[in-house]
């Protein structure tokens, strides 16, 4: 094994944690829609997606690759600058927990890795081509795209099922669902399990532990995919619940729709070593089901908040990660520092989230909706939901508003 020095064994264990907060973080992405419908139980749903984390861990280092060896200059970088952008991308993920919003830890890393560089070394030592071709493009891109083929999918899956038996149809892609769940945790596995690994290997470099150019080493593999699904188990049970019910109301074939979309999107992302936000894929691939089926809506407040947050995601933990390696760069007093406040805020914001406990005996409780928007509204009034209601326990269709009374939709808002 590599020779270690106590800052790169901090910058380690800090990667670690950060690979354990992506975990938990990002459960929603593989199992939000499988719990909400009810095709798996919450307990079931974690730990199937943990151990599809780790087996995705192995399947390829190319993501790893863009991080360590792309995005910035390796030479120059102090370990040091390493734990700063760690810090600004933990603390971000942990605060968007608690809020229950379903942020990027992927763009956490970047803006924080960027932070750290920026400081540590100037502009010059952040490689912009690969940014904006390998992290900024796909994060526009991924959600639109991944959205526009759940919208597809879910429409041509009640196509197909249109005269077949309700309840054979409801049981039949409540299985599809689990193995495109399953799919999907394999493919975060594949992708964000890689960053860590990554930015574990540009530490190894910076500490001169590893030559530069080097692949992750294996037990740097190991112990990433091993964090990420440890994280995944614990379960980000407010995302979840955000994710899954929060966005818009799914049936079994769009919670199909949606997390094939997705995985496809992401696996065809790690095999091309972009950088993706699997949290953006999902989310886009959950909006375009909710818009597929006829009558579907999607929560708009809900989902401005979360694009409110996808912008601010590198800014501000490239703010952090900036603040926190001008404080380590004082010396090992100041290193020490930015330790204490990281391990008190992360207490801090735990403490408040006992306040609401969401768990996996709740996840799917909802709280009393809002008046509808002008775009639920007008949504409505062009494609209404067929007439009469049709219950299976889990999802309710709504019947058609009569034409005296206006279209309302109490769950759904701009």
């Amino acid at each position: 094994m590599e020779s270690f020095s106590l800052i790169l064994a901090i910058v380690v264990v800090t990667a670690l944690a950060f690979d354990f907060t992506n975990g938990f973080h990002d459960t929603a992405n593989a199992m939000a829609t499988t719990i909400s419908t009810g095709a798996l139980k919450p307990k079931i749903a974690v730990t199937m997606s943990a151990a599809l984390n780790l087996v995705g861990a192995f399947l390829s280092v190319e993501v790893a690759n863009t991080i360590s060896k792309g995005l910035v200059d390796e030479n120059g970088i102090r370990p040091e600058v390493i734990f700063a952008a760690l810090v600004g991308a933990i603390l971000w993920n942990l605060v968007t927990w608690l809020v229950g919003l379903p942020s990027s830890s992927s763009h956490a890393l970047m803006g924080g890795l960027i932070g750290a560089t920026v400081a540590s070394a100037g502009f010059g030592a952040v490689h912009g081509d690969v940014l904006v071709t390998k992290v900024l493009l796909p994060a526009v891109a991924a959600p639109l795209v991944a959205g526009l083929a759940a919208t597809l999918a879910t429409r041509m899956s009640y196509a197909l099922s249109k005269n077949a038996e309700d309840e054979a149809t409801r049981k039949g892609y409540r299985a599809g669902q689990i193995a495109s769940a399953g799919l999907v945790s394999l493919a975060h596995g594949t992708n964000d399990a890689q960053k860590t690994m990554g930015i574990i290997t540009l530490a190894l470099i910076a500490g001169g532990s590893i030559a530069p150019g080097s692949n992750p080493p294996t037990w740097v593999i190991l112990s990433a995919g091993l964090a990420i699904a440890l994280g995944t188990y614990i379960g980000g049970w407010r995302i979840i619940r955000t994710m899954g019910k929060g966005l818009t109301d799914l049936q079994p074939q769009q919670g199909f729709a949606a997390q094939t979309s997705a995985a496809t999107a992401i696996l065809a992302s790690s095999h091309l070593g972009f950088s993706l936000s699997t949290t953006h894929v999902v989310s886009g691939s959950v909006m375009g089901a909710g818009l597929g089926r006829k009558g579907g809506t999607v929560r708009w407040s809900t989902a401005t908040r979360m694009v409110i947050a996808w912008l601010l995601t590198l800014p501000a933990a490239a703010l952090v990660g900036a603040l926190a390696e001008s404080v380590t760069d004082l010396g090992d007093w100041g290193t020490a520092v930015v330790a204490v406040f990281l391990v008190a805020a992360g207490a801090t914001i735990w403490k408040l989230s006992r306040r609401e406990v969401v768990d996996s005996a709740n996840v799917n409780d909802t709280e009393a909706g809002e008046p509808a928007g002008v775009v639920t509204t007008a949504i409505a009034a062009v494609t209404p939901p067929p007439a009469g209601t049709v219950t299976d326990g889990l999802t309710a269709t709504i019947p058609s508003p009569s034409p005296a009374a206006p279209a309302t939709d109490p769950a759904a808002t701009v």
